[in-house]
């Protein structure tokens, strides 16, 4: 959409609260342990859902016309809001669910133990990442969402409901960083804060791999993932400075990313 939203940190974070708050009812009441992932899913779902409605069309709808860098400042701003809202939801103690990331046990490979869990992550990110690239080239949706928001006056002038469409778009984004916050939760301690670390890491991928490129993205997860896990085996003091490393070393070389989109020009 053309949108450094900044938000999705907070969805994410709403994703994770949600999802540990009722699933630890849903665990403490005794219901069955393996419907603690549906629980997970609808918990996401059904919170973020609203909030992300609200926002796109109370506000984000008359700043689609403005400057990229106020629509920034603005997902800022309503980041560190929803941040308190957050706090005044949930409080400031901690939630823990480790049940649903013990429930599947663990595996051995070379003598060394790994948790199951971490295979469904894995599992959960290919089949989201794939079923979006579907969505957007291989459905007649997707290629109208291209088209819109490539050119949203055409598309208007041909009849196509842009308000929908970015309502739409906004609001998928939304819930998919709250499904990865409530995937996460089980393998964290979800506190105040949880959605700066991951906008901030959100943020080099997106860099990284190119603005507007879901195969820059992709590679650029892959990137910031495994340097950061090889610095905090090997060198955890400087875990926090090499991803900036990173980034800087590919802007040096390739100052819109990795997989940026050409940039149209109207004559």
């Amino acid at each position: 959409m053309k949108i450094v939203n900044v938000t999705h940190g907070s969805f994410y974070a709403i994703g994770a609260y949600a999802a540990a708050s009722l699933t630890a009812a849903w665990l403490a009441r005794g219901y069955p342990p393996m419907l603690s992932y549906v629980v997970l899913v609808v918990a996401a779902i059904v919170v973020a859902a609203p909030f992300a409605v609200f926002i796109e069309r109370a506000i984000l709808r008359y700043l689609y016309v403005r400057d990229e860098v106020v629509i920034l400042l603005v997902t800022y701003a309503l980041f560190l809001i929803l941040e308190d809202v957050v706090k005044l939801i949930w409080g400031v103690n901690p939630y823990y669910i480790a049940q649903p990331y013990a429930l599947l046990g663990s595996f051995q490979v070379a003598g060394m133990a790994y948790p199951t869990y971490n295979l469904v992550l894995v599992a959960a990110a290919i089949f989201f990442g794939g079923g979006l690239a579907w969505l957007l080239h291989g459905t007649r949706a997707g290629k109208l969402l291209l088209a819109v928001i490539h050119d949203p006056e055409v598309s208007r002038a041909m009849g196509v409901n842009v308000g929908r469409y970015y309502l739409a778009t906004f609001a998928l984004g939304s819930v998919l960083a709250a499904l990865a916050g409530a995937f996460t939760a089980p393998t964290v301690s979800v506190v105040p804060g949880l959605g700066v670390e991951v906008i901030v890491l959100s943020f080099a991928v997106v860099v990284i791999g190119g603005l507007g490129s879901l195969p820059g993205a992709a590679l650029g997860a892959i990137i910031v993932g495994v340097v950061r896990s090889l610095s905090v085996h090997y060198l955890p003091q400087v875990e926090l400075f090499v991803i900036y490393f990173v980034m800087a070393a590919v802007l040096a070389l390739r100052p819109r990313g990795l997989f940026s989109l050409a940039e149209p020009r109207k004559i």
